[in-house]
């Protein structure tokens, strides 16, 4: 089982950039996947997340801090989940990490977490 997170990358301030989560190994479309984030001295922090359910439309969640700049997708015949950030800010910079999990929701504690993939560094510079 396997999560790999690509997409990375340095942008300026008010740039976009799209994260991309790629499953391997099973089938996620029972779990909710999630994107979390962590700075350089900092605790792992939650940023959106998308739920498993898929025939009624899936629920999201995001932080206050990213409402309305990041949209979380998930292509379930791919078994892939995407974070769309737009007008990022230099507090974005971080190391992005996918994860999934089916203990809550939504799911916010990165201690609830039954995956992990590696992350890909976000760097947006002034």
């Amino acid at each position: 089982v396997q999560l790999q997170a690509s997409g990375g990358g340095s942008v300026q301030a008010g740039g976009s950039l799209r994260l991309s989560c790629a499953a391997s190994g099973r089938t996620f479309s029972n779990y909710a996947m999630i994107w979390f984030r962590q700075a350089p001295g900092k605790e792992r922090e939650f940023v959106a997340a998308i739920s498993w359910v898929q025939w009624s439309g899936p629920s999201t969640y995001y932080q206050n801090s990213v409402k309305g700049r990041f949209s979380i997708s998930r292509d379930y015949a791919r078994n892939t989940v995407h974070l769309q950030m737009s007008s990022l800010k230099p507090e974005d910079t971080a190391v992005y990490y996918c994860a999934a999990g089916r203990s809550s929701w939504p799911p916010v504690n990165p201690n609830g977490m039954d995956y992990w993939g590696k992350g890909t560094l976000v760097t947006v510079s002034s």
